[in-house]
C-alpha cells in the first residue's frame, strides 16, 4: 500500500488533497495544529474510506522540534512514504515598512523552514528506495511580486527556490519535486473576501492537478505548475 504525507491537512488544499488521496488507497499521516480539526479530519476519512490508514498528528509547524518530532512518528509509522505534500502555511498581507515585527520570521517558519525540515527528515528513506515525489505548495506570489505581499511574498519566492534546489539535487537519485502555485483558492485564506463565487478556484482542483502530475510516467516530472482562475489574479 502507500503512503502519503501532508501538512496543513485540516482545511483547503490540505484536506482536498488528503480526501483525494484517501480515495486513491493512501495511507496518509496528517498534521494540523487544531487539536479538534485534526481528530475530526482523522474520523472522517477512516469512515469513508474503512482499511485506510490514517496517522494523525497536532503539530505546529512554525516549532522545528515538532516537526521533527513528526518526522520521526511517520518513519515509525509507516516503512516508506510515495508522495509528500509541504502544504503547510500562513498568509498575512501587508507592505514590508508597515508589518508588525516578526513577521518575517514567523511565517519563514511556517511557509519554509516546516517543509525544508520535513523534507530533508524523510529525504533518507526516498533516496535508499530511490522512489518518491515531494510536492511544495508555492503560490502565484513566488513568481510575481504583488503590492501588499510583504513578507508572505519573500517566503512564497523562497520556498519555489527551495524545490528548484532541490529538483536539482534529487535528479540522480529517481526522486521528483514539482512545486504547485495556485493564484486565488477557496480556503481559509479568502474567508470574507467578498466577490463572485468564480472568481476563487476550488481546492478540489489543485487536489486533483497533484493526482494527475503524479501519475505521470517514471520518467517524466512536472516541475513547476501555476494556476489562477479563469479571469486572473485578485489584485
Amino acid at each position: 500500500m502507500k503512503n502519503a504525507v501532508i501538512t496543513g491537512a485540516t482545511k483547503g488544499i490540505g484536506r482536498a488533497v488528503a480526501e483525494k488521496l484517501a480515495a486513491q488507497g493512501f495511507n496518509l499521516a496528517v498534521c494540523a495544529r487544531n487539536p479538534v480539526d485534526i481528530g475530526d479530519l482523522q474520523a472522517r476519512l477512516v469512515e469513508k474510506h474503512p482499511g485506510t490508514k490514517v496517522f494523525a498528528s497536532m503539530v505546529d509547524m512554525a516549532e522545528k522540534e515538532q516537526v521533527m518530532n513528526f518526522a520521526d512518528d511517520i518513519k515509525a509509522q509507516f516503512q516508506h512514504i510515495d508522495i509528500l505534500v509541504n502544504n503547510a502555511g500562513i498568509f498575512v498581507p501587508g507592505a514590508i515598512h508597515e508589518e508588525a515585527e516578526g513577521m518575517l520570521e514567523k511565517m519563514m517558519a511556517v511557509n519554509l523552514y516546516s517543509a525544508y525540515y520535513l523534507t530533508k527528515a524523510l529525504l533518507p528513506g526516498m533516496i535508499q528506495r530511490k522512489k518518491g515525489h515531494i510536492f511544495n505548495l508555492c503560490s502565484t506570489a513566488s513568481h510575481k511580486a504583488y503590492a501588499n505581499g510583504g513578507s508572505y511574498s519573500i517566503t512564497k519566492f523562497a520556498l519555489l527556490g527551495f524545490s528548484k534546489n532541490l529538483r536539482e539535487e534529487l535528479k540522480p537519485h529517481n526522486i521528483k519535486v514539482t512545486s504547485i502555485s495556485p493564484g486565488p483558492t477557496k480556503t481559509a485564506s479568502w474567508e470574507g473576501f467578498e466577490a463572485p463565487e468564480d472568481r476563487l478556484m476550488p481546492a478540489a482542483d489543485i487536489a486533483q492537478v497533484i493526482w494527475s502530475a503524479y501519475n505521470l510516467a517514471p520518467q517524466t516530472v512536472i516541475e513547476d505548475i501555476v494556476l489562477r482562475p479563469m479571469l486572473g489574479d485578485i489584485e
